[in-house]
């Protein structure tokens, strides 16, 4: 064992031993339990930053420990590699997306090798191989078969700058998710998947997930938008039509001044046919074109149809108007427009001048006209409400349900908010969508025998941002079942692919379908999933919905795909700019600025080289844009893989943002580098190691034995139900302390020493596993540590040490106090009793009783 830790040495010679004894290799194993770790699958961008180090540090710590509780571990890892940023790149570079990509691969994969992550690479998956995505076109065609899928004139979310469609999860604040561009409306022929036919399972199925964040979960709820409510019946005036309206809010009927169609109702339409403006306005809607500021200018916009409906209730005759605040896809497309308490109301009512009625009562009669001038949707009693005065909200909710009933005009019913899922997207670098176009029109999927479905090459246009498909009019014409045909020009959304890479881990190289039952059986459903928690209603939603459908077409079992869920927390570094002439911000990493500080350590003053001011942004999320990212590599250079590991995890709580600190990382450095010589120190005592004698011990190496296995106690603990990383590692760091103060002065204390080492290399090991896969090589002349069990403590070493008692006044705990060995209850009493601890806090007051519990509590009271 070298006298000096070098961690490059060591990194290079362990990753070494690992990749050419395949360490890390599983295959289904049905003597052993199963733990299958997975973090979410990484997007080629060409570098790493510390958002997946961070990643995928906490998914093999847990991996590894996992391991060493004796189970069959999975860790596969893969490259998320279709999408936007290659294309944009083969345009920018004039080279292939493809070139592009597998580049990037090659050098990240690089970079995960030397942080050492314990993947099974024989696994490796990339979704842009047509190996992969054969299968994702063959379960497409067999969704369509299923009429699970289908292509429609849809109102899209157009990104003026990336030039595609985004899905509803996809836009942010009118914004697209990826380049911030403001988004635009557009019609225009799309693929969808029925999602909302798996709606109220998506919303149930989340109580099974008892081990996700309930804020994931709660974000869910919220995107599926599940309402329960009620269908109300309207008559129209002097027709045998009815107009379906559903409300949440019954209770408010009697304040109904009109009632609001969407201009793609189906009542809409069928007035159209005879009312030319009626057809004008709607067709406007229908051919809208329009930037997200249009929308919101246009948003209350309406037309009178001069038709009434019948209130069920009064039979008095309310306007129907076509209103496009109105969600077709959402309850029935009609609402029972109450202004007074409703915002989306209130705001066409005002809009277009139309009466507004209060039926709810404020607490106070002042509120009451103060409330004339606004709308209000708190609940309370009702007033203008005929008979149904003065009830609170459930009894109206009751009374009202029941009177219409009677008359068969209300069902009860759920509607969610959740749309179906587009998705098309109008890129080259994407999965084609196997469907084509016969010459009659008809759509049909490309044959089975003729997967997976190919994308042109493209040698000459790299501007594939311009309609891809204008020079490949040869490729896209085709024959299906001996007919000309057209291929569909859409390629599938990314998410595709990122929502089943999960289930084909489990078997990437199974030739005979797209996933091989046995395999998934044996290793789904995931048992600890990894990943930020901004994917919660964009990829996890999508991963849950489709795990359902492989599950309703029997290749996977249960019915969710993950079992635990943890989103790690953000990665914060500190970031400065200046403002440049048009008033922007030019970031500036922090090697160029000279930093002032206060005493209590806060940046005060920041200048660039040549003493002009900076501005100091604060602590936020390293990014490229900001310049504050903190590369990887450097890192690993200079302090090692270990170091960058431990840090990571011991800096922050998994969940919690990671303030990144330079200081913090030189601290852990040099706990490395005391460990490693308390190591080397013992091993050249060259002790011949025998089992200890606990009883034949001294009080001070009971002592050490104690601290030992309530360490190991504490950290598997830690680990395993708490998942507070950052907490074990502080325990095993104050055990390092306490035993480089514990001299060898016997063979017993060399015996200790080496119980001790040999429990730290092993409780350390999952975050860093380099350098004790060498401290154990050189303290048991074994290279098996990757094969090693975890530590168990001896609960007779935590016993047998003095007792500790707590020691309480009233039922207080006041203090606590070791007792000598072998006393008797009597004994005990007395010591504590007269110990100057307790006088001091009795102040000589009267005991008037002393309940004692052996070896736990004593208690004074008084």
């Amino acid at each position: 064992m070298e006298q000096e830790y070098c961690p490059k040495n060591i990194e290079k010679y362990v990753q070494k031993y690992w990749k050419d004894n395949k360490t890390f290799h599983v295959y289904e194993d049905n003597t052993k339990e199963k733990y299958y770790c997975l973090p979410m699958l990484p997007y080629p961008s060409g570098r790493l930053h510390m958002g997946h180090v961070r990643n995928y540090t906490i998914s093999d710590v847990i991996a590894r420990y996992q391991r060493m509780l004796g189970k069959n571990v999975l860790q596969p890892i893969g490259w998320d590699a279709f999408g936007l940023p290659a294309e944009e790149a083969a345009i920018k570079n004039n080279i292939e997306p493809s070139s592009w990509t597998y580049k990037n691969i090659a050098y990240m994969k690089k970079q995960l090798e030397l942080l050492g992550f314990s993947y099974d690479w024989d696994r490796e998956i990339t979704t842009c191989n047509p190996e992969y995505y054969k299968w994702e076109q063959w379960f497409f065609i067999q969704l369509y078969k299923k009429k699970l899928v289908y292509k429609k004139n849809s109102f899209i979310n157009w990104c003026p700058h990336d030039k595609t469609v985004l899905a509803n999860e996809q836009v942010i604040n009118g914004c697209c998710w990826r380049c911030q561009s403001t988004i635009e409306i557009k019609k225009i022929p799309q693929w969808f998947i029925k999602i909302r036919h798996y709606a109220e399972s998506l919303y149930k199925d989340l109580d099974q997930l008892k081990n996700w964040p309930e804020k994931v979960k709660n974000m869910q709820k919220n995107w599926i938008g599940r309402s329960k409510g009620f269908e109300i019946f309207f008559n129209i005036q002097n027709t045998n039509k009815k107009i379906k309206i559903f409300t949440t809010r019954i209770d408010t009927i009697m304040g109904v001044t009109y009632i609001a169609i969407s201009p793609f109702n189906k009542f809409s339409i069928y007035l159209s046919k005879k009312n030319k403006t009626l057809k004008q306005f709607i067709e406007k809607q229908n051919n809208a074109n329009f930037s997200r500021e249009e929308i919101e200018k246009i948003k209350f916009q309406g037309i009178n149809t001069n038709m009434f409906a019948v209130h069920p209730i009064t039979q008095k005759k309310i306007p129907i108007w076509i209103a496009n605040f109105v969600i077709n896809g959402y309850g029935s497309g009609a609402v029972m427009s109450v202004p007074g308490h409703n915002e989306n109301d209130w705001n066409f009512a005002i809009k277009n001048n139309l009466k507004i009625k209060y039926v709810i009562q404020k607490s106070t009669k002042k509120n009451i006209k103060l409330v004339e001038k606004k709308f209000f949707p708190e609940k309370g009693k009702l007033i203008n409400s005929r008979e149904f005065d003065q009830l609170n909200y459930d009894d109206a909710t009751k009374q009202i349900k029941k009177k219409l009933s009677e008359e068969k005009k209300i069902k009860t019913k759920i509607v969610y908010k959740l749309q179906d899922w587009c998705i098309s997207r109008q890129r080259y670098w994407g999965a084609p969508i196997p469907m084509a176009t016969l010459n009659n029109g008809k759509i049909v999927p490309i044959p089975e025998q003729d997967l997976p479905v190919l994308l042109p090459e493209n040698k000459k246009d790299f501007n594939l941002l311009n309609n891809p498909s204008n020079n490949q009019s040869s490729y896209y014409n085709t024959s299906v079942n001996h007919q000309n045909a057209i291929r569909e020009k859409d390629t599938f959304d990314t998410f595709m692919e990122s929502s089943w890479y999960y289930a084909r881990y489990t078997c990437p190289h199974f030739k005979k379908g797209m996933i091989n039952p046995l395999a998934s059986k044996y290793w789904l459903p995931v048992d600890q999933y990894i990943g930020g928690i901004e994917h919660a209603i964009m990829h996890l939603m999508y991963f849950r919905f489709y795990h359902k459908l492989l599950r309703d077409f029997k290749l996977v079992p249960f019915d969710e795909p993950v079992k635990n869920l943890i989103c790690q927390g953000m990665v914060l570094s500190e970031a400065f700019y200046q403002i440049g002439k048009n008033n922007e911000r030019n970031w500036i990493h922090k090697s160029n600025v000279n930093i002032q500080k206060n005493i209590k350590g806060e940046i005060v003053k920041a200048q660039d080289k040549m003493g002009k001011e900076i501005i100091y942004a604060g602590m936020i999320k390293m990014s490229k844009s900001k310049n504050n990212g903190i590369e990887p590599e450097l890192i690993i250079n200079n302090y090692g893989a270990d170091t960058i590991r431990l840090f990571i995890m011991f800096a922050a709580p998994v969940e919690a943002s990671l303030e990144w600190s330079e200081s913090g990382l030189k601290g852990v450095y040099r706990f490395l580098k005391k460990l490693w010589k308390l190591s080397f120190d013992y091993i050249q005592t060259k002790h011949k190691y025998r089992n200890i004698n606990f009883n034949l011990l001294s009080k001070k190496q009971k002592n050490m034995c104690h601290i030992l296995h309530k360490t190991i106690y504490q950290v598997s603990d830690d680990i395993s139900r708490r998942q507070s990383f950052n907490t074990a590692i502080a325990k095993i760091m104050e055990l390092v302390n306490i035993l480089r103060k514990f001299k060898l002065e016997s063979e017993e204390d060399k015996c200790i020493m080496k119980d001790s080492l040999i429990s730290i290399t092993k409780m350390l090991y999952p975050f860093t596993p380099h350098l004790c896969f060498m401290i154990w090589k050189n303290l048991n002349k074994s290279f098996l540590i990757d094969h090693e069990k975890w530590p168990i403590f001896q609960k007779n070493f935590l016993l047998k040490i003095n007792d500790i008692l707590v020691v309480q006044i009233n039922g207080r705990k006041k203090l606590t106090i070791e007792i000598p060995d072998n006393l008797i209850k009597k004994e005990i009493i007395s010591y504590v009793k007269n110990s100057s601890l307790l006088q001091k806090k009795l102040e000589n007051k009267n005991i008037k009783k002393i309940i004692y519990i052996p070896k736990k509590i004593i208690n004074f009271v008084i």
